[in-house]
Order: C-alpha cells, then structure tokens, then sequence
C-alpha cells in the first residue's frame, strides 16, 4: 500500500469516529471504540476466506467425534491461522441480516465474539470491547458503526478489492495495518493532549536500528532466532526487526526461524501487539502484559536480539516495592559486581533515581544476554535512551553503576546522538546505544561515538514534536560509519557551520574517573557563654517547633503527659510555617523523656561553663581537653554524643585558629610500610594523605572541616596523587587526599567531545553591523559614540 492509500484509509477511519460516536462519547474516548474495532475487522477479514472450512471442523467435532470440548489445533489448522472463529457470524453477516431491534443486534454479536479462540477473546477483554459494544447499542448507534467497517469503500483485507465505482483499493498488508494502528494512536493521542509516540517509534529510527543489530553479523546468524523488547508498545520493533530478517530482497536473507518476545504493560497497546503477533503468524503467547519492572517474565529466557525503545524520564516509584527492600536491591537483575579503588569486589546497587526509571530496562536486556559460551555471536541490544542515561549520577550511585558495570565488562559498543525532533512525544535530544557482549577483536576495550544530529530532512507537516526524519541515505551514512568503525572529522560549510556525520572512538576507560574528596584540617575557636548553649535545650533537628513550644509553655513541657495534649495544635502551628513532620519527628517532638534529657545537658553545660569560664581561646585542642578533665573531676555521665554537643555549640570555624588535632599515631617501621602501600606512596608524601610527621616521629591526623570539603573528579587514566599536587595543592597549600574516600564512576559527555568552538566574528564585522543599524536608528548611536556613520561605514568596507 502506497502513502497515500495508507493515508486515505487512515482519514476513513478517523471520520467514522466524528460520523457515530460525536454524541455518544466524549471526544478523548473516540479510541476506545475505534482502536478495537480496526482489530476485530482486520482479524474478521482474514477469517472470512475459511469460515466455511471452520465451520465445518466445529461440526465434524461434535457430530462425528462428540466432542464435548472443541479441540484447538484442527481449528487452527483450517482457519490458517493461530486464532478463529466458531460462531456462524461475520461482521458482513451481522450487519446484512441486521433489523432495528438494537438487543437482538447485541446479542448476535456476544455470539459473534464468545466464538472467537480464547488468544482472541484475551483481547478483546483488555479492549473492553463488549462494553463498548453495549454502550454503542444502548445509545443507537451500534448498527452505523458496524455499517462504516463492513463499508465497500473501505478495505481492511490483504487482498486487492474493487469499491462499488469499480475503483481498485490496494491490499492492506501486515506491516500496513501496523502502520494504521500507529497512525491512529498517534492522531488520537494527539488529540488527548497524550504522549504521542509513548507506544511506538517512527519506523525509519527502527531501521536504523535493524541495520545496527542485524548488518554486522548478517553472515553469523544462528538458524533459530529470539528477538525480545522489555517494552514493546505496538510490537513496532519486534515486527519490523522480523521483516528485516526475512525479507527475500533484503541484505540478509536469513533462512531460520524467528521467534518474537514483548512485554507491555498497557492493556490497549498490549492487545494490539498481541493481536498484530497472531495476525502476522507469531506465537502470541510469546507477548505478555504487565510491568517489565515488577515481574521478571522471561527469566528463563535469554535472546539473541533485544530492540527497544523504554519510556524515559517516567517514575517508577509504584515498583520500587517489588525490586527493593528499603535500601536493599532485591531483585537480583539490578545487582552488579563492581571493585572498589582498592580492588575489592562487592555488589553494587545498580537502580536509577525513581523519577527515570529507563536504564532499569537496559539492565533487563543485559541481564537477558546469551553467554557466548552459549552462541558464538552472543547477544546485540540496540536502546533508545534520553540524555540523561548519559551523565545523571554520582559515583557509586545507581546511574553510574550501571554504566559502569556495562563499560567495564566491553558491552558497551557504541551510541549514536539522534536530531531533535525525530520522536513523536518530545523534542529533546535522543541516543542509539548499541550493546554486544561478543565484540570482534578490533572493537574490544573500545567505544564508538557516532553524532548524527545533522542528518535529517524536514517534514513538510509535523507529526505531534516530530518535524524531521532519516532519509534511506542517511539510514546509509550512519550504518556505513558504524561499520567502519573509524574516527570521521564533521564537514565545515561556506558559513562555518558544521555539517554532516562525526565518529569519534574512545577507550574504554576514558569515560572513568575517580571521585576523591578533599580534606582541609578544622580549625576552631571555642568559648562557653549562655547564649552559645541555650539552644541545647532543644534538639537540632526540631528546633523552632521546640523553641515555638518552651516559649508557649515554659516548664510544662517536662510533665509527664502535657505534650500528648498538644499534638493538635502542634500540628497546626506547623502548618501555619510550612515545616513538615513525619511521624518519628512528631513522636520526639512530644516524648518528655526526651524533652527532659535535652534540659539535662543544658544543664550540664551550665555547670561545665562554671568550672571552665567564658574566656574564648584559638586553641580547640586544649579547650576540648579543660572540657574532657572538667567532666571527669565532675563525675559527670555524659555520652560521646552528648560530649560532642556541648563542644560544638561553643565552638566555630576560624581559619586562624589552630588546627584542630584527630589522633597522634605512634607508627613502627611494619606499620609505615603498610600505610605507604595501603595510599601507593612514599614516605615523604604522606601528609599529601592527611598523614603529618611531627619532630618527634610520630604522625598527627586532623579533624576535617566538613564545609571546607570539596570533591575532585580524576580521569581513570590520570594519578590521583599527580592530579592532586598538579590541581589542588598549589591552591590550597594545607589540603590533602582522603582516598579512602574514592569511588568510581562513569559517565558520557556528548558535548564535550563533539564541541566545536566557533570564532567570534571580527570587530571590523561587528561595527559595520552596528554602524548600519545606526543608519536606520536616525544617528542616535552616533551621537553617542562622538562618529560619523558615513565615515566609520567607508572605514569598514
């Protein structure tokens, strides 16, 4: 079917909404009904040639082999396909022989549709489409709808027909109706104000894709093959992926079976998969409903070729339960082994933030590879991702761990940049990463970057944010630079814009780095005063709930019993300031024990400043031990913790206090040797380490000063130690390396290693610009500037 057949059927069946259904249903639930029914007419007309042949097995079975349950295989058998139809009715049938009388219309058609094998009746549950059909016949309009479908001028069959004028409509094949069901969705989601392409992708994206996973090894294919998507929307990928293989005038020309996997967890989607799966020959039982997140359906299964295209930038929030435990990963798919910086192996978390959860499905696939112990090509994975799969995360977070996990272990092949505006349902810029875990030798421990977001050509009318598409040579240039596996440098046109396709190819290891924090020593001067340890009384946490309290009750706040009686007003005046509470909050909040703890520091405090004084000092070593004597010669019973508190609300930061002392270390010659090989350093560098020689050969450590703490991230292939002299020492003479600190992570940066600086333009430009803008502006900026306009013009030509 040519574009404008396609086109043509399309507007038919979109009038048919606008003709039947305006007075019936709101205009956002027009789907509901059209949607089910260009399913059922499609699987009606394919039914329509072996009805007979049907009916005839029905009454073979329970006449001559009284049968008290229809066997499904012979029936299989004679209507040639994977479903049928057991009930006297087509539609063509239903609307000839139909009168007035809306119930009896009804009730042929529940016969009509209780007919159908039970593959068929799944979906035609998850449409509602009995519902519908009920509703339709309540309210008159049943009959019309079924008139429009059955209609002479429309021709939803995979044979050429002729319309009453005798005008030929074209046979709509298989890959045809797939492109009426996406057409359709998307009109309708457009419509809806819905994400239009949140089901599926636009077709020459996947044969791009098809090109990528199928062309490198098209002369290793195995002679049976399993294709899977983790969110396969319309089955777009997995079909097309098949065509691909089996197409007899493609590149590959396969001759093995290929069997198809999906999983989408929107019902309407998933029944038009499900029903494009069985009208195309596939096993639809192969196609399964549900959240790929939540249930691991296929973990038995492993797939030689995994496409898809995960929604991006959505929550997963609502499955968080099934795939963690608190802070626990439980669901062995989003764990990975990964080393830390001393070699170490252990398993990582390797689960995104909840508000993204699309790398959770690349970590499907890749859970779902083929060792290559098992097939010689392994497994190629081709995702479609956002940005963000890129760079979001921290070392040693979920995103990063993923990433890390998928380089570190030569997976990662190459990701192609996308144009803006291919995708129906956003704008934003789109990535190709392609995986295998066989890679030939000249591509491992390697990384191919391929930019293509200056290949495209405009959409003479967009389609929802899709104003651009791949054209057949551009599907070419990107495939042949894949292949080629070279680095390309972008064409510069006359007005130096860049043009064209650039390849960059990177190691492994270039997108690693250490993430190392900074230390600076503490440094502080202390002083006991009561304003400085007033606030102990409350808890930090809670302070101005708690101070908002003592100033509205005073001392009644340590009866035992009173807080528990002002739980209501406590949680309005909260409110009134906008502070939250949780419940742990609100329990301390009125617990008097812990009320009555607090008032005992303040008043041990009290005591401490008595013996101590309130005269401020530089030296926080020598206060904190004044402190430390003062409570032992007072017998005082106070926790570290609470030690601590008192010390820090009579203590600041000063940069020109004295540094305040850790711990002095006594250290053996056995214990140098394993501290210098534990940092990989010598001796003299190891207060570059936090570790300081004193005169009489001991080492000081000191506190850190935590808001003075700052992180450096180091390429994998640099020194840290380097870095750190190179980078940070000759800025911050006292600061040093806290490499117990080190985490690895990884990440892509696009822009970085395809930015192009382009040259400013010249001043002689830039005034001749401006100066031309003046002879429009009257002389004003003449006036100003103290030239003449003529001049300065002929000065710059």
């Amino acid at each position: 079917m040519n574009q404008q057949s396609h086109n043509q059927l399309v507007s038919f069946i979109w009038r048919i909404a606008d003709d039947c259904l305006r007075d019936v249903y709101v205009r956002g639930k027009y789907r509901d009904v059209i949607l089910p029914m260009v399913v059922l007419r499609r699987l009606d007309t394919l039914l329509e040639p072996t009805k007979d042949a049907v009916l005839e097995e029905v009454r073979y079975q329970k006449e001559e082999m009284q049968a008290l349950e229809l066997d499904d295989a012979p029936l299989r058998e004679a209507s040639g396909y994977v479903f049928y139809n057991t009930s006297p009715w087509t539609l063509k049938k239903l609307h000839s022989t139909a009168t007035n009388n809306q119930q009896i219309l009804l009730a042929n058609i529940e016969d009509y549709l209780d007919g159908f094998s039970s593959n068929v009746k799944e979906i035609i549950t998850r449409f509602k489409l009995l519902d519908q059909m009920r509703h339709m016949a309540d309210k008159q309009v049943l009959l019309d709808v079924i008139e429009k479908f059955v209609s002479p001028y429309i021709n939803l069959t995979p044979h050429e027909v002729e319309d009453p004028e005798g005008n030929t409509l074209p046979a709509l094949s298989n890959l045809g109706m797939g492109y009426v069901f996406e057409e359709l969705i998307r009109k309708f989601n457009e419509e809806n104000n819905e994400e239009a392409g949140e089901h599926f992708t636009p077709r020459e994206v996947i044969h791009l894709m098809t090109h990528l996973v199928f062309d490198p090894i098209k002369d290793q294919l195995p002679p049976v093959m399993t294709i899977y998507d983790p969110a396969c929307g319309s089955g777009g990928m997995l079909t097309e992926s098949q065509n691909y293989i089996k197409n007899a005038d493609g590149p590959i020309q396969a001759q093995g079976d290929v069997y198809l996997y999906g999983k989408e967890i929107n019902d309407e989607t998933y029944a038009i998969c499900k029903s494009d799966m069985m009208i195309k020959g596939n096993n639809p039982e192969n196609i399964r409903v549900g959240s790929t997140l939540s249930t691991d359906e296929f973990s038995a299964n492993r797939f030689d070729f995994m496409l898809s295209n995960p929604p991006y930038g959505k929550s997963w929030s609502s499955e968080v339960k099934y795939i963690k435990d608190g802070k626990d990963v439980i669901d062995p798919r989003f764990l990975v082994e990964l080393a830390d910086y001393w070699g170490t192996k252990e398993t990582a978390d390797a689960t995104p933030r909840t508000s993204d959860g699309q790398l959770l499905f690349l970590m499907e696939m890749v859970n779902k590879m083929k060792p290559v112990g098992t097939s010689p090509i392994g497994s190629r994975i081709a995702s479609v991702h956002n940005g963000s799969s890129l760079f979001t995360g921290d070392a040693g977070g979920g995103e990063s761990n993923i990433r890390r996990h998928i380089i570190e272990n030569d997976m990662l092949d190459t990701i192609i940049q996308l144009p803006n505006n291919l995708f129906y349902n956003t704008g934003i810029t789109t990535y190709i990463w392609l995986l295998t875990n066989a890679k030939p030798d000249a591509r491992k421990g390697k990384v191919q970057l391929i930019d293509a977001n200056l290949l495209y050509r405009k959409l003479r009318k967009n389609l929802g944010d899709k104003n651009c598409e791949f054209a057949p040579e551009h599907i070419k240039e990107i495939t042949d630079a894949y292949l080629a596996f070279a680095p390309i440098e972008r064409e510069i046109d006359a007005n130096n814009d860049p043009v064209g396709i650039a390849v960059k190819v990177f190691d492994n290891e270039d997108f690693g780095y250490y993430k190392v924090t900074i230390e600076r020593p503490d440094r502080r001067r202390a002083a006991f005063s009561a304003e400085r340890i007033a606030p102990l009384r409350f808890d930090k946490s809670l302070r101005e709930p708690m101070a908002w309290l003592w100033a509205e009750h005073g001392e009644k706040v340590y009866e035992s019993g009173f807080l528990k009686g002002q739980v209501k007003g406590i949680t309005q005046w909260c409110e009134e300031q906008g502070i939250t509470l949780n419940a742990k909050q609100r329990g301390k909040l009125t617990d008097t024990k812990r009320w009555t703890n607090l008032r005992d520091l303040l008043e041990t405090a009290t005591v401490l400043m008595g013996d101590i004084g309130t005269e401020e000092t530089a030296d926080f070593n020598a206060f904190r031990t004044r402190v430390t004597k003062a409570i032992k010669a007072r017998k005082l019973k106070l926790s570290a913790p609470e030690k601590n508190a008192i010390l820090n609300a009579v203590s600041w930061y000063d940069e020109a206090a004295e540094k305040v002392i850790a711990k002095r270390h006594k250290l053996s010659g056995a214990d140098l040797d394993e501290l210098t090989t534990h940092l990989g350093c010598a001796i003299g560098d190891l207060a570059d380490f936090g570790w300081y020689r004193q005169k009489d050969g001991s080492y000081m450590t000191y506190e850190t000063a935590t808001d003075l703490r700052d992180a450096e991230s180091v390429p994998l292939k640099d020194s840290i130690h380097r870095y750190f002299l190179a980078e940070v020492k000759p800025h911050v003479e006292e600061a040093w390396v806290n490499l117990d600190s080190v985490k690895i992570g990884y990440e892509i940066s696009f822009n970085k290693y395809f930015y192009r600086h382009k040259p400013l333009r010249s001043l002689d430009e830039v005034t001749r610009d401006i100066l031309a803008l003046e002879k429009k502006a009257d002389g004003l900026i003449a006036d100003i500037l103290g030239v003449e306009v003529e001049s300065e013009l002929e000065s710059a030509e």
